[in-house]
């Protein structure tokens, strides 16, 4: 049988996986929450880095800023995973505001160090929800996933550690 190009222009987005049908919806989905966390962490990193002052900006600018881009590098193979496994994944900045689940902070003022906590705090809940979503892979049998997953997660310990040791006030 023929397929016509308005038919095959109105396919579905589906990806040959030999994932079930239940796991590409259940880790892309995953996925594509991950991915608008990741955006939002984006954002705020940028914005503290745009928006700090103080007698440490040059170091804490040049943090923030080497910062925002191993978060923005995780973007791309992110949401290219959600459609290799035969998924779908974010399509606007409104579904990114609807599914991120990482606080604003539009403040005029944040103090520095506020900023730098914050950030920690919210690389490590970034880091238990990618622990969710590699748990997930696991009960699929997704070790390519997974994988991806393990190395965001190192390289976002990193970042916790970072921010931890440079909001340090004294020997606490």
């Amino acid at each position: 049988m023929m397929v016509t190009a308005r038919e095959k222009r109105l396919a579905p987005l589906r990806t040959p996986t030999g994932l079930s049908e239940e796991a590409t919806r259940d880790i892309s989905a995953a996925l594509t929450t991950l991915l608008a966390d990741t955006f939002a962490l984006y954002i705020k990193t940028k914005n503290f880095h745009w928006h700090v002052s103080g007698p440490h900006f040059r170091d804490y600018h040049l943090l923030l800023d080497e910062q925002s881009a191993e978060i923005l590098a995780m973007t791309d193979p992110m949401a290219e995973r959600a459609r290799k496994i035969g998924g779908t994944t974010l399509r606007s900045i409104g579904q990114i505001a609807k599914e991120s689940r990482v606080a604003d902070n539009d403040a005029d003022y944040v103090d520095p160090l506020d900023m730098l906590a914050e950030l920690r705090d919210d690389n490590g809940e970034l880091i238990a929800r990618m622990r969710e979503v590699h748990d997930l892979c696991d009960e699929h049998n997704d070790i390519a996933t997974a994988s991806l997953l393990e190395n965001w997660i190192d390289e976002s310990e990193k970042r916790v550690w970072f921010l931890f040791e440079s909001g340090r006030r004294g020997n606490v």
